[in-house]
């Protein structure tokens, strides 16, 4: 990885990123196994990389009295060549965990963009809406219908307290 790409994922604050996102939690779980799965990895590399990587077999006849233990260790060292592994069936399981990250991520932008949405609209209607001393009795049925019907099934039975002003405002009568 070069310096570029290094710095900008250092720099990349994930639960920063969750919140902004809002990420479900099977994603976020997800993100962070892979980040340390990823610098895992990337430790394990580099450790390798520190090590020695060539065998000094004059060193090793110039210590040992059986030059026949060394010639044949540089004989087997000289014909080895490291098992090649089929990673086609890896590759599949990433990319199509790729293509499932990539759906869940669509779901995400679309859930944020239709609340981006539904918020522009509230802020627009706040924005436009007319004082509440201008507001007529047709303007609250109009937002609410079912005040109309409340109102009047009160009036029918008689009943001309509202319970739940009274419960929240107290008692207002004087006799």
């Amino acid at each position: 990885m070069s310096a570029a790409p290094r710095a900008a994922a250092k720099a990349l604050d994930m639960g920063r990123v969750a919140v902004t996102l809002r990420l479900k939690q099977d994603t976020i779980a997800q993100l962070n196994a892979f980040r340390k799965r990823h610098d895992d990895l990337v430790r394990t590399v580099q450790n390798l990389r520190e090590q020695r990587q060539t065998v000094d077999f004059e060193y090793y006849r110039s210590v040992l009295n059986n030059k026949k233990v060394v010639d044949e260790a540089e004989a087997a060292f000289a014909k080895f060549s490291p098992a090649k592994y089929d990673v086609q069936a890896q590759l599949k399981v990433i990319a199509a965990y790729e293509a499932k990250a990539l759906e869940r991520a669509q779901q995400t932008a679309n859930a944020v963009n239709e609340e981006l949405k539904d918020l522009r609209e509230t802020l627009a209607n706040i924005e436009n809406a007319r004082p509440i001393d201008q507001l007529t009795v047709d303007d609250v049925v109009r937002a609410k219908p079912s005040i109309e019907t409340q109102v009047e099934e009160r009036v029918k039975n008689g009943e001309w307290d509202v319970e739940e002003y009274t419960s929240k405002f107290g008692e207002s009568r004087v006799v």
